[in-house]
């Protein structure tokens, strides 16, 4: 009998203690995902180097092996105010922490330190796949007319896969998302002005590190390294110049504002990005159009970038 692909299932909980399987349930902890892709094996494969009497291809022993898990989750709060919606433990997971106010908001900073991470387990069919102790990165993704997303990359300590009785998933959580357009998407400025915004991404950029030694085996963010990228309709440089911005290496704060009902709202805020150097001009549609690259810096630190849900 042939595993049909589209048979998938997938879980993420948060670790109590790093490495030690969480067991998320399908109840608790499913994630409604799309576009995913599975490395299963990753690593390296170690060259046994033989002196052989004659010409042949090597021996190797795989080594460095780690789970790697490529996934989108559409971008939508929970619905309710103050409450966390059911992808807040994946983005907590990038070196992301979560602040709730209950009956208010749930705030969203990058840290530091003291760094989260996740099990997650995987079903194809009846295949069963585990990453413990995973980390990773994200890209937080609005194009006009499209679904905006979260695209996760995560990597997991490796474990032999094996079969296992599938779980059944309660996605009810997630909720359906609203289109990125002109009703939903209220307010997208940098510098305090308004722009017409074709795409916006915000690559987390975080460095993610299997780090397998004697003594300890784990899945580390060691860096970060932020960058958004926008393409907007250009305007008369007596309204904006990004070029005198770049030279003059310019900190503007950026706000998207994404979805208009209470407990649907999603605002993204950078109180101060630098903006680089334009690299080109579009036409679209015989339109022109600034493609913008924008660096959210920290002030006092840990607060380049809030993502906030109301």
């Amino acid at each position: 009998m042939p595993i049909k692909w589209r048979s998938k299932i997938l879980l993420a909980k948060p670790e109590a203690t790093y490495g030690t399987d969480a067991a998320p349930t399908g109840g608790d902890n499913a994630i409604l995902a799309t576009n995913i892709v599975l490395t299963p094996m990753e690593g390296q494969d170690v060259s046994r180097e033989l002196e052989l009497p004659w010409l042949a291809a090597q021996a190797t022993i795989p080594s460095g092996l780690h789970i790697r898990l490529q996934f989108r989750v559409e971008l939508v709060p929970s619905g309710a105010a103050g409450t966390v919606p059911a992808w807040g433990p994946l983005l907590r997971a990038c070196a992301v922490a979560e602040t709730v106010s209950a009956g208010v908001d749930v705030v969203y900073n990058p840290i530091t330190d003291d760094h989260e991470s996740v099990t997650i387990h995987f079903w194809v069919g009846g295949t069963r796949f585990v990453a413990r102790g995973s980390r990773g990165t994200c890209v937080i993704r609005a194009d006009a007319q499209g679904i905006p997303y979260l695209e996760f990359d995560f990597s997991g300590l490796f474990a032999q896969p094996a079969e296992q009785a599938r779980p059944v998933p309660d996605l009810s959580a997630f909720l359906k998302p609203d289109l990125v357009t002109n009703a939903n998407t209220p307010t997208f400025q940098i510098d305090a002005q308004d722009f017409v915004m074709r795409n916006f991404s915000l690559n987390l950029g975080n460095q993610v590190e299997p780090r397998f030694l004697v003594g300890s085996e784990s899945i580390l963010i060691t860096d970060k390294s932020e960058l958004a990228t926008v393409q907007v309709e250009a305007v008369p440089l007596s309204t904006f110049d990004p070029f005198q911005a770049a030279i003059d290496q310019d900190e503007v704060p950026l706000t998207l504002v994404h979805g208009t009902a209470a407990g649907r709202t999603a605002t993204l805020s950078f109180a101060q990005a630098q903006l680089q150097r334009p690299q080109g001009l579009e036409n679209a549609q015989n339109i022109m159009e600034w493609p913008l690259r924008l660096v959210p810096l920290p002030a006092e630190g840990n607060d380049q970038w809030t993502l906030t849900l109301t």
